[in-house]
């Protein structure tokens, strides 16, 4: 069984923001797999399903961003899980706006949520995707992840959430190494992901 889930705020108001593409994500996947994502348990809207041929669990913690991690663990706790069943799907502003990156295990930089869930699982031994959102590098940076697309980001970040559901395909069907291999969007990786990966690799 695989937990899937994605951080977001929940609320209308917050229902399209650049903060809530793990939402998003999570709200395409269960559409296409007709998956309700609407029992309220563990602090979580949550849905069970099957998707290529294995089971999972589809969650979106209502808790607020800064507390996802709370939800997450009353979930993996309920399953008794290790940390490598759950994936994690959230918005990163240090990635340009559309791209994609998976990853096995890491720290979770400069998101809250990921600190939280982290935190709460006394682990970052978990398989997470991240899809960018860009920054402005304008005005307060709450205000940008908590704002709505622009035109221009509608067409680029809803293909990045197609590409992220074909990504958790992949993960269940073939594994991570196969969905990183695909779908990890190309770029030049900065110091400290240079860094994290020889790590990764030692390990």
């Amino acid at each position: 069984m695989y937990v899937i889930a994605g951080l977001g705020n929940p609320g209308k108001k917050y229902a399209n923001t650049r903060h809530n593409m793990g939402f998003i994500t999570v709200d395409q996947l269960a559409e296409k797999h007709n998956i309700k994502v609407d029992k309220l348990k563990f602090k979580a809207l949550v849905g069970e399903g099957r998707i290529a041929g294995q089971k999972v669990l589809l969650v979106k913690p209502q808790t607020y961003m800064n507390l996802s991690g709370e939800s997450i663990r009353e979930v993996m706790h309920f399953y008794k899980l290790e940390p490598e069943q759950l994936i994690v799907i959230y918005d990163d502003i240090d990635l340009d706006a559309g791209s994609l990156r998976i990853r096995k295990f890491g720290s979770a930089g400069t998101h809250n949520g990921m600190r939280s869930v982290i935190y709460q699982l006394q682990s970052d031994r978990f398989p997470r995707m991240r899809i960018g959102i860009g920054s402005q590098k304008k005005g307060e940076l709450v205000d940008f992840v908590i704002g709505g697309f622009s035109k221009e980001e509608v067409p680029v970040l809803e293909e990045a959430v197609t590409k992220a559901v074909c990504a958790l395909e992949c993960i269940l069907e073939e594994g991570i190494d196969k969905a990183m291999n695909q779908y990890n969007t190309k770029k030049k990786p900065s110091k400290k992901e240079k860094k994290d990966e020889k790590k990764e690799d030692a390990e």
